[in-house]
């Protein structure tokens, strides 16, 4: 099933172009991954599907629904930028967020139980948010984002701020929420955890889809022109302009990109003649890679989609 779709979205503020023909459709238990530099129109186009502002020109279907109003209680959105009443106790905090998402009183109390327990924080349900650490605080947001079980859950940055164990928490929640059917928009800039979780990717900049699709056809399309290479002896073999893009030299370990149509065995037996080869991995490139080279390709006037 259509979880969303976004057709032909256009946004400007004054002369400046926010948000030019965008267009996306995710399906149901997906994690799909919102990506971009800050200032590409990740977040304009996020509260155009939020209805937050309204696009200029084209449409956004929830759920098959045209009408925010309706498809409302189905949507769990956390903003990059937080915010929490203070003087509100995390309970009645919680209960109150349920209410807006017009949740049932006694399922709502039942899941902020679970959720409280789950999180570590049940000592703290009469406490003012206020006396919360900042890391409590974004886990009570997080816990009102998804306590009343949306269809469509929206985070941005979600691992922004966290300790290690409370990111490996919210990922495990986030992977448990995906196998029962929640389809997750993953808005970052931490490309290692987009990779790890999202099937699928839309990258955009100065406010242009520059690369979308399956990640899994994106590696496939690029091809595997990345080596690591552990060695003993000269290096000579990385001064090869025919065969060598670029280079991340570490002394006897090297991370090297190949020139377009390179051979790797090619590399190989020209490296064997200077130096003892330990380790010769041929890897596909990372999205943090992707990411940055489609960046800068587009910023130099090439469109990739």
């Amino acid at each position: 099933m259509r979880v969303l779709e976004v057709d032909n979205v256009n946004k400007s503020f004054g002369k400046f172009k926010a948000v030019n023909e965008v267009s996306f459709n995710i399906d149901q238990g997906s994690v799909f991954g919102l990506l971009g530099p800050n200032g590409a129109g990740k977040t304009t186009t996020i509260r155009m599907i939020m209805n937050i502002i309204m696009p200029d020109s084209g449409k956004v279907s929830i759920l098959g629904k045209t009408d925010y109003d309706e498809s409302s209680p189905f949507i769990g959105y956390l903003p990059e930028e937080r915010g929490l009443y203070r003087k509100m106790k995390v309970g009645e905090l919680l209960l109150f967020l349920t209410e807006l998402k017009e949740m049932n009183k006694k399922e709502a109390k039942k899941e902020i139980d679970y959720w409280l327990d789950r999180m570590e924080l049940t000592e703290w349900k009469k406490k003012k948010i206020e006396e919360l650490s900042k890391g409590m605080q974004q886990k009570i947001q997080f816990i009102g984002t998804i306590v009343h079980k949306p269809k469509l859950l929206i985070l941005d940055e979600p691992f922004s701020g966290l300790d290690p164990i409370n990111t490996n928490l919210i990922k495990d929640i986030m992977v448990e929420l995906k196998g029962k059917g929640t389809t997750i928009i993953f808005s970052t800039h931490q490309m290692e955890s987009a990779e790890k979780l999202c099937e699928e990717i839309f990258l955009i900049n100065k406010g242009n889809n520059v690369l979308s699709g399956k990640l899994r056809d994106i590696k496939e399309k690029i091809g595997k022109k990345n080596i690591q290479m552990d060695y003993e002896g000269k290096d000579d073999f990385l001064l090869n302009p025919k065969l060598v893009r670029k280079h991340d030299n570490y002394g006897n370990y090297v991370e090297i990109q190949l020139e377009e149509g390179a051979d790797p065995q090619e590399l190989l037996q020209i490296a064997m003649q200077t130096a003892r080869i330990n380790k010769f991995e041929i890897k596909e490139p990372s999205l943090n890679e992707i990411f940055i080279e489609t960046v800068k390709g587009t910023d130099n006037g090439e469109v990739t989609s």
